[in-house]
């Protein structure tokens, strides 16, 4: 079901035009987002979105979230983390799976900028597990406008997802990681030659050397392991304190379920967990019907996101 609804052709005519929106969230970086701005702002909820792993805003669950969202009449940002849909450029860093940092300050920002005052957060896979580590970070003092989060697929024990994605049956889905981390630390070396040693870029074969190499020793973590415990969500699932919907499924390939069954997830009031028995990783696709492409999880996200922000 996966590799299906990652190749399945999606079509979003009744979309309209995104508008570019730059969020400077350090003094060197700026993070680019996709905006569907309903035409007064001010008066609709807002819909934040994360994408997964080295996808971007142009993901086809990302832009089939904003259609569904902007109908339902939301406000739909979609956000690329660093160096993700082509902004390489726009700082000399890169990202990691519980970088809270850039959501958190779109989130003020829009707050006090644009005067948004309810706002939900969907995340999926590695976009889950930041939307779930921000609620975790806030904990009893989240913005008074963050209503919800919602999580998809969340990596939030990072270090069991790793061991899951180098099983064998799983090759292909960690060669398409792998691959496409190192085309983009190719594409970051042209706009910041000699920023990073690519030199051991050809020998990476797994997302775990990758990280040993290049992610956890640029944002100080003592090496690959060290970055999956500390950036997992499960270190702070106990403390969220606003409405939150975890959907996850038994057949994912490389999320196990046994965390989502852990006591700090399942002893918190405010968290909701779905499990299905299919939906494999991020794909959750049923039969297309009068009210629906077929696509579970977005319809429940904004089935969630009307209940607490609509």
């Amino acid at each position: 079901m996966t590799v299906f609804a990652w190749a399945r052709p999606r079509e979003f005519t009744d979309l309209p035009a995104a508008e570019e929106r730059f969020f400077a969230v350090t003094d060197d970086t700026q993070v680019l987002a996709h905006c569907y701005w309903q035409r007064e702002r001010a008066s609709h909820p807002v819909l934040l979105a994360l994408h997964g792993l080295e996808g971007s805003s142009s993901a086809h669950y990302m832009r089939g979230l904003a259609a569904k969202g902007f109908r339902a009449g939301f406000s739909v940002l979609l956000l690329n983390q660093r160096n993700c849909g082509g902004t390489e450029h726009l700082g000399p860093g890169l990202y990691h799976s519980g970088l809270t940092h850039d959501a958190d300050h779109v989130i003020r920002e829009v707050v006090r900028t644009d005067a948004i005052d309810r706002i939900i957060v969907a995340g999926y896979s590695l976009g889950g597990n930041i939307a779930l580590k921000l609620a975790g970070d806030y904990g009893d003092a989240p913005p008074s406008a963050l209503r919800g989060i919602c999580a998809v697929s969340p990596v939030i024990e990072l270090s069991r997802c790793v061991h899951a994605l180098e099983r064998r049956q799983n090759f292909i889905y960690q060669w398409n990681f792998v691959r496409a981390l190192r085309a983009r630390m190719q594409r970051k070396d042209l706009c910041q030659p000699g920023r990073f040693d690519l030199a051991p870029l050809k020998s990476i074969r797994t997302v775990r050397e990758f990280d040993d190499r290049y992610t956890a020793p640029y944002f100080g973590f003592d090496g690959a392991e060290d970055y999956y415990h500390r950036a997992s969500a499960m270190r702070v699932v106990d403390r969220i304190r606003i409405p939150t919907l975890v959907i996850t499924s038994e057949d994912d390939p490389f999320v196990p379920s046994e965390p989502f069954r852990d006591p700090a997830v399942t002893a918190n009031p405010n968290i909701t967990v779905v499990v299905t028995r299919h939906g494999g990783h991020c794909a959750f696709l049923g039969e297309a019907g009068a009210d629906t492409d077929g696509y579970w999880a977005e319809d429940r996200i904004v089935e969630f996101a009307r209940r607490w922000a609509g």
